[in-house]
């Protein structure tokens, strides 16, 4: 009986932990990825804190404004994940050309979509906006007031932003995540200098508050631009791809199709999701601007953080689809199990530390000690929840890897309009429960997700090869 046990574990334990090589591949693609998220997301935490030392009203139009840009630049980020599944795979089975016509649609449709946007958000901005304004009186006019002057600023980057998603997807697909690494950095950079000359006027330059954060970002996507689409092209020898890329827009229909097919409910799921999370977060600011603030300040940290699954989960998808290009369809289940299983206990360690920090870090902002108190809650609250949250990414991008695209959308953002958000609304207006309790309410019904889509892993049925669409 001893002997069996031991066997069990031993089978448990090399199915669930690789070996040096399984880890050297993860950290070669995972460490790039996360190092940039990891820069942007500190400057975006330096860029909210500079807005913090302003007043309260300039961080929340801000924080507002950000909640619905992330609409926008989660649906570039669906958009060319959708495209990228097929990209992925022709790189693991040598396809050039299949490849070639994949990054020319992410190209175009990302470039349509950021100008539906524009006008959307030129029409429809301060309506936008106002759904998180629930207050009523000066504040709330005054954080209306910085949320439209700091969007009317941030529509320029849209354009840079969605060409910078295509190039950086195309090249992690290919296993080089160090170039837009190597961008990233310097984008953020440039924004990080900007951001401490433009909003406080430094060095004979005025002081602009939330036009210059904006103003500053603007700037730095361009940079971003540059450097990776100009260091792209010239190394033509190493990316066959490129060669005749922009010769012509030629995209075979049968590709076309199935992008289409398999991508959109991975597009949509994405904005549906974004969506979803503007709402509840709408839901949220029932309970006031404090709410807001606090949520400000807690998600910029917890962001940061967060890089650590979200790193792995974009990881997952690459390595999985390369696998699956390569016709590797024996090894690729146990592999996925290790990668969720590295993801999950990862984040364990990063919640503690994040739990660690949280009654400290709100003390930075220039704002009420209620808001600073609000705010270090929620982050223990995101703390607890940050295991489960990478088993559910790690599971998600697993099953997208297959293009199990519609499972994604019903798994994702379905359940977050069918559960969460019904949820959310229930508990703010028809309950007294402190906003703490809501939140934790909502997140743990991911715990649901995790389950089922953990299931959906074991099965199997997701294991597909797509690569083979491009005639």
């Amino acid at each position: 009986m001893f002997k069996n046990k031991t066997l069990k574990n031993s089978t448990l334990k090399n199915k669930i932990i690789g070996d040096k090589k399984f880890y050297k591949s993860l950290v070669l693609i995972a460490l790039p990825i996360m190092i940039q998220n990891g820069i942007t997301n500190f400057v975006s935490l330096l860029d909210n804190i500079m807005i913090g030392q302003t007043v309260t009203e300039a961080m929340s139009g801000v924080s507002i404004v950000n909640q619905i840009m992330n609409v926008y630049n989660i649906a570039i980020f669906g958009l060319v994940s959708g495209a990228g599944i097929f990209g992925a795979q022709f790189f693991g089975s040598n396809d050039d050309e299949g490849f070639r016509q994949t990054m020319r649609f992410k190209v175009l449709s990302s470039i349509l979509v950021s100008i539906l946007c524009v006008v959307l958000f030129i029409f429809s901005g301060k309506a936008l906006i106002s759904l998180f304004i629930h207050d009523s009186g000066e504040v709330a006019l005054v954080t209306l007031q910085y949320g439209q002057r700091y969007l009317k600023i941030m529509m320029i980057e849209m354009i840079p932003f969605a060409l910078v998603q295509t190039y950086s997807s195309a090249l992690r697909e290919r296993g080089e995540a160090v170039l837009p690494m190597i961008s990233g950095i310097i984008a953020v950079l440039v924004n990080l200098i900007l951001n401490y000359i433009l909003i406080f006027g430094k060095f004979g330059a005025p002081a602009l508050g939330v036009e210059g954060a904006a103003i500053a970002t603007v700037i730095s996507r361009f940079v971003e631009l540059a450097v990776v689409v100009i260091w792209t092209h010239r190394a033509k020898k190493h990316r066959n791809f490129i060669h005749g890329l922009y010769t012509n827009f030629h995209i075979s229909k049968k590709l076309t199709g199935k992008i289409l097919i398999t991508g959109s409910p991975l597009m949509f799921n994405e904005i549906l999701w974004a969506g979803g999370m503007a709402v509840i977060m709408s839901g949220y600011s029932r309970r006031g601007l404090d709410v807001v603030a606090a949520f400000n300040i807690s998600s910029t940290l917890s962001n940061l953080f967060n890089i650590v699954f979200i790193a792995l989960g974009n990881t997952t998808a690459i390595i999985l689809g390369q696998m699956l290009g390569a016709g590797k369809l024996d090894k690729v289940k146990d592999t996925a199990y290790k990668l969720i299983f590295t993801s999950t206990i990862s984040c364990a360690v990063v919640g503690a530390i994040m739990i660690c920090f949280s009654p400290f870090y709100p003390l930075i902002y220039n704002t009420t000690d209620e808001i600073r108190h609000l705010a270090t809650l929620f982050l223990i609250v995101a703390s607890i929840f940050f295991p489960s949250n990478a088993l559910m990414n790690a599971v998600y991008f697993t099953v997208r890897s297959g293009g199990k695209t519609l499972i994604t959308f019903l798994f994702d953002s379905v359940f977050v309009w069918v559960v969460s958000i019904p949820l959310c609304f229930v508990l703010v207006v028809f309950t007294d429960l402190p906003i703490v309790f809501v939140y934790f309410f909502v997140q743990a019904t991911e715990l649901i997700k995790c389950t089922i889509g953990f299931i959906l892993v074991r099965t199997g049925f997701w294991i597909n090869q797509l690569s083979d669409t491009s005639s």
